[in-house]
């Protein structure tokens, strides 16, 4: 593979205490098949372990009995993986820096801090920060989160981020949402929608879970795919003509709007899941956080293919 991709999973981890272990288990090992995996098509994986802030400290604290969590150390962990791989296995090459969520946040800071402005910004193909809200001025594509770093706008550019938090079209976030907000004057939650980077609204090329969401427990279960059809047998499903997207910025945030088509002669499915339900209800301030990843992974694909391409190319004149 031409460049090297290097993951940054999120909250996944049902370890006992506010950080996990660094024993990869069915929750890492699920989070990969589920979220990166098809990268591995474009790209040399790399997907390191930390000891990240876990679901256990998330629920204990959603109870309002919070316990102890070093968010320290997991950013610690991931920075010394970084340069782990920058010393001994990246060698010059491009890489595309992923993360989804709690791996987003700690990428944005690692971005900021160890790429941002320095001489191995030059090795960075792209950022796809998903899941996470990074600030960026009012209609600009750089400032706020990053100096140097502009939001990617089309395909074939490099160097640059792409960022996005997904709701419902028709569920836009709620007051007291947790994404598309950001609490600094004058900026924005980015928005680049990796089904039409240039603007407007595209299809999005989802691969999803067959049984709903493979991440977490707390989510809704899937109706069947196929009404009076057969069982789907494969892990994910592609539901082409069914999901678009684009980015939209109101009153309610800065977001990737999702919307479902359904025609009602077709048996397919109605609808998809990824709500995180909890107790039942579904928790609207979460939105369709679950699959961001999942709901666009094919339109991200291309985008790493044809950076891939554009970066190769400017290397090869210099």
């Amino acid at each position: 593979m031409p460049i090297d991709c290097f993951y940054v999973y999120p909250t996944v981890s049902w370890d006992a205490g506010g950080n996990s272990d660094m024993i990869p288990g069915p929750e890492e090992k699920g989070v990969i098949r589920e979220q990166f995996a098809r990268f591995a098509s474009k790209c040399r994986p790399y997907a390191p372990m930390y000891r990240q802030a876990t679901l256990t400290a998330l629920r204990a604290a959603a109870i309002g009995i919070p316990i102890p969590v070093d968010r320290a150390m997991a950013y610690q962990d991931v920075l010394d993986a970084w340069n782990y791989y920058l010393e001994h296995d990246n060698r010059g090459r491009g890489v595309v820096l992923i993360g989804h969520s709690q791996g987003a946040g700690i990428l944005t800071k690692l971005i900021r801090e160890e790429v941002d402005g320095k001489p191995v910004q030059s090795r960075m193909v792209s950022a796809m920060l998903l899941g996470t809200n990074v600030p960026v001025p009012k209609g600009q594509d750089v400032g706020g989160a990053f100096q140097h770093i502009p939001l990617c706008r089309k395909a074939q550019q490099t160097g640059c981020v792409i960022t996005y938090v997904t709701f419902r079209a028709a569920d836009p976030p709620p007051d007291g949402s947790r994404f598309g907000k950001v609490d600094i004057d004058n900026m924005v939650a980015a928005c680049t929608n990796p089904a039409a980077l240039g603007g407007g609204s595209g299809d999005l090329h989802a691969y999803l879970d067959a049984r709903g969401s493979g991440i977490v427990e707390d989510t809704a279960e899937q109706q069947p795919w196929v009404k009076g059809g057969p069982t789907i047998t494969t892990p994910f499903v592609s539901v082409p003509g069914m999901l678009t997207g684009e980015c939209v910025s109101n009153e309610h945030g800065s977001y990737l709007a999702v919307t479902v088509h359904h025609d009602p002669a077709e048996p397919r499915a109605t609808d998809i899941a990824g709500d995180v339900v909890v107790g039942g209800n579904v928790r609207p301030e979460w939105g369709l956080h679950l699959i961001d990843v999942n709901v666009a992974i094919g339109n991200l694909l291309d985008i790493v293919s044809a950076q891939s391409k554009a970066y190769l190319a400017v290397m090869e004149k210099k």
